[in-house]
């Protein structure tokens, strides 16, 4: 019984949905078909506000239709409009009264959809998104603003506002709807202008929170402005959403120039405020590629990286790669930068998630042959000495590690031949809590673990410390594919080694009595 109502409540949903579908159809076309029945506008306007989903798409499509004819044909209001309850002037026409009366409705119509971009399913919101966008397109071909000049055209960047605005809500999450809008941004009006609003709503927004930190709101900040395709060349701005006749030359959308400076302004404007630790960490990762290389000034984030460096932790990891660039490519002078790597190495730095990065980074930076023979030593001593404690899958990139620093400065090679190495914690002079590299000693000390790891129950490190037996060789060991080596790599490998067969006796058995024909059946016979 309770199934057979199930049915009969979904069939009367379906029919009801059919019957609204079918009403608004029929609306539709009485609207369409003469002016006469303008006023019928209203009901189909009134589903916008149904509680029922259904009702509210099946409005939504109406909507699209109907105001794609309007813009079409041109019966909307171009220019000012002045508001619906201001009273009009005599001298205007019959037609332009009713085209303003349209304009208007077109408005509602608009703040509608906007609502919806929030409301019921996404299936709803992405296609109220998709219903304003295609506005926008229309708009630009058939503007309701008057253009500055006889060949341009104008872009209807109020409407494209309002959505941003909704996109960057400051209390719900928008991550989905930004995914959805990301094909748009492959416009290059859409995504310079897109760019121009969310640097004014970050600004509007912390000028009404003050410093307050804002994780839903950034973080919907952070998921647009890092789905931004940069192009790297001038004449890749060929795809634009508003057609020009003739462009001005100082029209700022096509010029790569001014996609920069907006884009390097929308940036600095978003990380010059408190940002959650989770959004730090996103924007640390895709700092180096994705936004300085498209900055016209990438050393207007030399404090930000400084500053990132010096939080210490995962952080100062992730900062490393953004550093890097400014170091290299834009001589940045950082007095203290080797320090504070050094600091860095401590026994969490094998754990966290970002280690392999951290250890191709530091590879990078302590490369030079030109570096103190004393720095190179601490940096050697101490990775030696949280080796005792690092996992496997960590031992077999570390030892290399420290045997290229020893590769690259023979002066270092007295670390693993010292013949009074001392063999316990107490008599080594190292003083691991130091972290001033010069004050360490290390290079009194001597590298007396790699030898302890020689006793390490896996073999593979066992083999990658014995190297220290022999002389070591010239050619330092490409260290790449031993970054990201896991636990559980090591153990499939050793799961899957062949091992051969080991004989259990060295004769085979040939009797109880060593004759093969002892006991035989006749024995036990009675």
């Amino acid at each position: 019984m309770a199934a057979r109502k199930g049915r009969h409540v979904l069939r009367r949903r379906n029919v009801s949905g059919e019957a609204t579908r079918k009403d608004l159809d029929e609306k539709l076309a009485a609207v369409l078909e003469s002016r006469g029945n303008a006023n019928i506008v209203f009901d189909i306007l009134e589903y916008l506000e149904s509680d029922k989903e259904d009702d509210v798409q099946a409005a939504v499509r109406n909507c699209s239709k109907l105001f794609q004819t309007y813009l079409e044909k041109r019966e909307l209001h171009v220019g000012v409009l002045s508001a619906e309850d201001e009273s009009l002037p005599d001298t205007l026409s019959a037609e332009q009264k009713y085209k303003m009366w349209t304009r208007h409705r077109y408005n509602s119509c608009v703040a509608c959809l906007l609502d919806l971009m929030h409301r019921f399913s996404f299936q709803l919101q992405e296609l109220a998104l998709c219903t304003l966008m295609k506005f926008i397109q229309l708009e630009a071909k058939f503007p309701l603003e008057n253009a500055e000049w006889k060949e341009s055209s104008v872009f209807p960047r109020e409407l494209l506002k309002s959505v941003i605005n909704r996109l960057l809500h400051e209390d719900t999450d928008s991550t989905s709807l930004i995914f959805r809008f990301q094909e748009y941004l492959e416009y290059d009006d859409v995504r310079y202008y897109t760019m121009t609003l969310i640097n004014e709503s970050i600004i509007r927004v912390h000028q009404k929170t003050k410093e307050m930190v804002l994780p839903i709101f950034q973080n919907n900040v952070f998921c647009l402005i890092s789905s931004i395709n940069m192009p790297v060349e001038e004449n890749a701005l060929s795809n634009f959403l508003v057609a020009q006749k003739a462009k001005p030359d100082d029209w700022k959308p096509a010029k790569l120039k001014e996609h920069k400076r907006v884009f390097e302004r929308v940036w600095m404007n978003f990380l010059k405020h408190r940002l959650p630790i989770g959004l730090y960490k996103k924007v640390l990762l895709i700092l180096h590629e994705s936004i300085l290389p498209h900055m016209m000034k990438p050393t207007l984030l030399i404090d930000f990286l400084t500053a990132a460096y010096d939080v210490g932790g995962p952080i100062s990891l992730l900062a490393l790669n953004g550093l890097f660039v400014l170091i290299h490519q834009h001589n940045l002078e950082y007095p203290d930068f080797y320090k504070k790597l050094y600091s860095l190495l401590d026994p969490s730095v094998f754990h966290v998630k970002y280690h392999a990065r951290f250890f191709h980074l530091a590879n990078l930076f302590l490369s030079s042959t030109h570096l103190p023979v004393y720095l190179v030593a601490a940096f050697a001593k101490r990775l030696s000495r949280l080796s005792l404690t690092a996992p496997p899958q960590v031992l077999l990139m570390i030892i290399p590690f420290i045997c290229n620093l020893i590769r690259r400065h023979p002066a270092c090679r007295i670390l693993i031949h010292r013949p009074s190495a001392a063999g316990d914690l107490a008599s080594d002079p190292y003083v691991m809590e130091e972290q001033e590299p010069a004050k360490s000693q290390a290079l009194e000390s001597s590298l007396w673990e790699l030898e302890t790891l020689q006793k390490h129950y896996h073999p593979d490190v066992v083999r990658a410390a014995n190297v220290i037996i022999r002389a070591l060789s010239t050619q330092e060991t490409d260290i790449s594919e031993l970054l990201e080596v896991s636990s559980y790599e090591l153990f499939e490998k050793e799961v899957k080694k062949k091992f051969k067969a080991v004989p259990l006796e060295f004769d085979p058995v040939r009797g109880l009595l060593g004759r093969k024909h002892d006991i035989t059946a006749e024995h036990f016979a009675f």
